[in-house]
């Protein structure tokens, strides 16, 4: 039996623990977050480091605001806990190589919450790729945005200091990780990021990004928004024989629409193929949670490596965040420069 620890037990820490609750071979032991705790489920640490310092507890969930996410990790992965932790994994690429050493050292299990590599159509789209017979993937085309309500501006994602930035960190890094999923990676990054409705300080509402991976010439295109009055999820991919296009997202909030993947094989040249060579798969049920939670449980159980949402998949991820920042601040103005002085 794996005994459970969950740091953080709001939205996230409850969705983590109505999954756990569904695998056998494990149990939450006690749970802790550093604001009261309304829904008194479980045992209740007196702090997280009463939880460190328990021998009993196997494996920690980390399910707290994103600024904490780096040194509870580290603190969890030496104290000899195997870790699970949502996303953002860090603010900066650069903490995600110090949890990395961390983890070597500590010799644990850790994993990082992106439960969409976890949805049906994603799963179905990755096998289909993987099997070869659509080809090389040629490019990719996400769109994700949502609007937000009035309560969302109580909240500390309105923060930069506790939420790390917008849009992009919060919900369209999970975009980036299924570019890195399907397209094997990137090395070229040009993004604009704006903030031109909300006018929340550190706190971007838009993100416009393209994506290169140099060495296959595989580009990915990215719009991240707070501006999507009527929510939207959207993933296309273009491979050498064929097409795969996902649109909407089984969710909790209902409001992403039918999860539908829609596949389509080339017959002849262009136009290779019409909307009569489609299929459609509509994917009724969100098992994403319960899957990613027994990935996770399965390798603690049977000494298996995590192969989904690992440190290096974190790594790549904030790779890809860094350079959107970091090109937004430099390049993008610097580009913008040179096209206006043409004129």
């Amino acid at each position: 039996m794996i005994n459970i620890a969950i740091i953080g037990y709001g939205h996230m820490g409850q969705i983590r623990a109505k999954a756990l609750n569904k695998v056998s071979n494990c149990r939450i032991k006690s749970i802790f977050d550093y604001v009261e705790i309304k829904k008194k489920d479980f045992p209740i640490a007196d702090s997280a480091e009463s939880i460190f310092k328990d021998e009993s507890i196997d494996a920690l969930f980390i399910c707290t605001v994103n600024s904490m996410n780096k040194d509870l990790v580290i603190s969890g992965l030496t104290h000899g806990k195997h870790v699970f932790c949502e996303k953002p994994p860090a603010f900066t690429a650069d903490e995600v190589r110090e949890i990395i050493a961390a983890e070597e050292k500590s010799g644990k299990k850790l994993m990082y919450g992106f439960n969409h590599r976890h949805h049906g159509a994603v799963i179905k789209m990755k096998s289909e790729i993987d099997t070869g017979n659509y080809g090389k993937v040629l490019w990719m085309r996400g769109r994700y945005g949502k609007s937000v309500d009035e309560g969302y501006f109580d909240t500390w994602r309105v923060n930069k200091d506790l939420a790390g930035g917008g849009i992009l960190i919060d919900q369209g890094i999970h975009m980036l990780d299924l570019f890195n999923h399907m397209g094997g990676g990137f090395d070229q990054t040009h993004a604009f990021v704006s903030n031109l409705y909300w006018h929340l300080e550190g706190i971007e509402d838009n993100v416009f990004a393209i994506f290169k991976n140099s060495k296959t010439g595989v580009a990915a295109s990215l719009h991240s928004t707070m501006t999507q009055w009527r929510h939207m999820f959207s993933l296309e991919v273009f491979l050498e024989g064929g097409y795969m296009v996902l649109n909407g997202l089984k969710t909790s909030s209902g409001t992403y629409g039918d999860e539908v993947l829609t596949v389509a094989k080339n017959r002849t040249k262009a136009p290779a193929a019409t909307w009569d060579d489609e299929e459609s798969y509509r994917f009724e049920i969100d098992s994403s949670w319960d899957n990613e939670v027994k990935h996770f449980i399965d390798a603690i159980q049977n000494n298996t490596d995590v192969e989904i949402g690992t440190s290096n998949d974190a790594l790549k991820v904030m790779g890809l965040v860094d350079e959107v920042y970091k090109n937004e601040r430099h390049d993008s103005e610097n580009l913008t420069r040179k096209l206006t002085s043409n004129k």
